[in-house]
């Protein structure tokens, strides 16, 4: 198992397509194109509702985040620069989130690892 984003694909649906599945297979692309080794997958409801579009990190050993108010149209580069930050951190903890951008502010929570 490797460290995976898990992006909402029933928030904010917009048309046919909900916005979360537009955002993974945008996001899935870009991170093809950047060299990180993170899955990018989608669930059914993160129970953010409220205040979408809604996304989790996840990875072995490692802590757990829960974002929510991302924006897909302006995103994105935040999301690789919070990707890399969470790759490189062995177990998780992400002490200096400059590199995540706007993302570091729509932290819900942190799940420490078992």
């Amino acid at each position: 198992m490797k460290d995976r984003v898990v992006i909402c694909d029933t928030c904010a649906a917009k048309g046919v397509v909900p916005l979360g599945v537009a955002w993974a297979d945008q996001l899935s692309a870009a991170v093809a194109h950047s060299g990180l080794d993170i899955d990018v997958t989608t669930t059914s409801c993160l129970n953010m509702c409220d205040t979408p579009l809604s996304f989790a990190l996840q990875g072995p050993q490692k802590a757990t985040y829960l974002f929510t108010g991302a924006d897909p149209e302006t995103d994105t580069q935040d999301m690789l620069g919070l990707l890399r930050l969470y790759a490189d951190a062995p177990d998780g903890w992400i002490t200096e989130a400059q590199a995540a951008g706007r993302l570091r502010l729509c932290l819900q929570g942190r799940v420490p690892k078992l």
